[in-house]
């Protein structure tokens, strides 16, 4: 990816809740901000991240809300 020189980086896959599908990925921008991209399909309740991210960088792609998606529950 190149946007006016600012490149991302995959950093970890996000995972459905059939435990294995990978349904989008988690991106670090140079400007060390994270980003979620989806697949094909959109946004998809995840069940997990692999490899593992902190605490910290959960809650900045709010990995709960991920979780949540298509649940009916607010967020």
């Amino acid at each position: 990816m190149d946007d006016d020189k600012a490149e991302g980086v995959a950093i970890a896959n996000l995972i459905g809740t059939n435990g294995c599908s990978i349904v989008g990925w988690v991106y670090r921008w140079s400007t060390s901000e994270l980003a979620v991209m989806w697949d094909v399909c959109g946004p998809q309740p995840v069940s997990e991240i692999r490899p593992d991210l902190t605490a910290e960088q959960k809650q900045e792609i709010d990995f709960d809300g991920l979780k949540r998606i298509g649940s009916g529950e607010g967020g």
